[in-house]
């Protein structure tokens, strides 16, 4: 149950996401995956290290899909090309069976996740006030009974 319980707020948290957010979501996810991935490289679970690589690889495909090359302009084809290097380095990992290529592209995706977080900050929308309603004083005439919490 627990598990699913997960899955349903993931899901609803990428249903309702707005596209940069969505972008954080999948490097926070690129992440996660090359870190299992290095601990599972450290303990020898060969499997387990496989299919956390093959998951960081779906989501930098993801990354490299989701770029506007006709809007994105240098940015785009730059960050193109990065993910193709990572994607790279993610392969050779997996196959060579080290660390290093892991270590760089984690070390790469985060600082792109850094400068993502940035741009989220810039862009954030501005704080929403509370409704007129709320700020208004209760007429001491309207009947108004709290509600308890309690069962």
């Amino acid at each position: 149950m627990r598990n699913n319980a997960f899955h349903s707020y993931l899901d609803h948290e990428v249903l309702t996401a707005p596209p940069l957010q969505l972008v954080q979501l999948l490097y926070r996810g690129a992440l996660d995956s090359i870190s299992s991935a290095r601990r599972y490289l450290k303990l020898g679970d060969i499997r387990a290290r496989s299919r956390a690589v093959t998951k960081a690889l779906l989501l930098v495909a993801e990354l490299m899909r989701s770029l506007n090359r006709e809007e994105g302009g240098e940015v785009s084809r730059n960050l193109a090309r990065l993910y193709g290097y990572i994607s790279k380095l993610l392969l050779k990992a997996n196959a060579e069976q080290i660390d290093p290529p892991l270590a760089e592209a984690e070390q790469l995706l985060g600082s792109l996740a850094e400068a993502w977080e940035k741009v989220a900050q810039v862009v954030a929308p501005p704080e929403i006030d509370a409704p007129e309603f709320a700020s208004q004083e209760i007429d001491s005439g309207d009947e108004y009974e709290p509600v308890s919490c309690s069962f």
